[in-house]
């Protein structure tokens, strides 16, 4: 059952990212969509975090569940920065729009570690699990540190 929730929530993520930019009426629901998103990841990877920095004891099957809904969600944001959202109740620096091929790139970079840290949390070995981790929370840095307001 929980396979097949997630298996809908990754097929849902994918179908939803492909069309976020047309269901936004107006700059600010964008906005509001994107913020949600990384709000929703930020939350499940900060549990992971807290397992790599070992404040809670890692649990393969914790992590895994944690992983899983980060790499879903890691798809839905980017489609929410579209013409006309740069301004408003938003952290995002102009940098997005005038170097959107180095933020695409980071965006891609971080979906594709995040599928990396699934993979790591299911084999259930802790060190790889902390360096998959690390590798994810890289492109999160760098991606903050270039494009996100502070």
């Amino acid at each position: 059952m929980k396979k097949t929730m997630l298996s809908l929530l990754a097929i849902s993520a994918t179908a939803i990212s492909f069309s976020a930019s047309a269901q936004f009426a107006k700059p600010e629901d964008a906005i509001k969509y994107r913020k949600a998103a990384l709000t929703v990841t930020g939350a499940h990877f900060g549990r992971l975090g807290a397992m790599a920095q070992g404040r809670v004891s890692f649990d393969s099957k914790v992590a895994t569940d944690n992983a899983e809904i980060v790499a879903a969600m890691a798809k839905l944001p980017w489609a929410a920065f579209g013409e006309g959202t740069d301004t408003g109740d938003t952290k995002a620096k102009s940098e997005i729009w005038t170097q959107n091929a180095k933020f695409k790139d980071y965006s891609e970079k971080f979906q594709a570690e995040s599928i990396k840290l699934v993979a790591a949390a299911k084999a259930g070995k802790e060190d790889g699990f902390k360096s998959a981790f690390s590798a994810t929370a890289g492109t999160c840095k760098a991606c903050h540190d270039d494009f996100r307001a502070k």
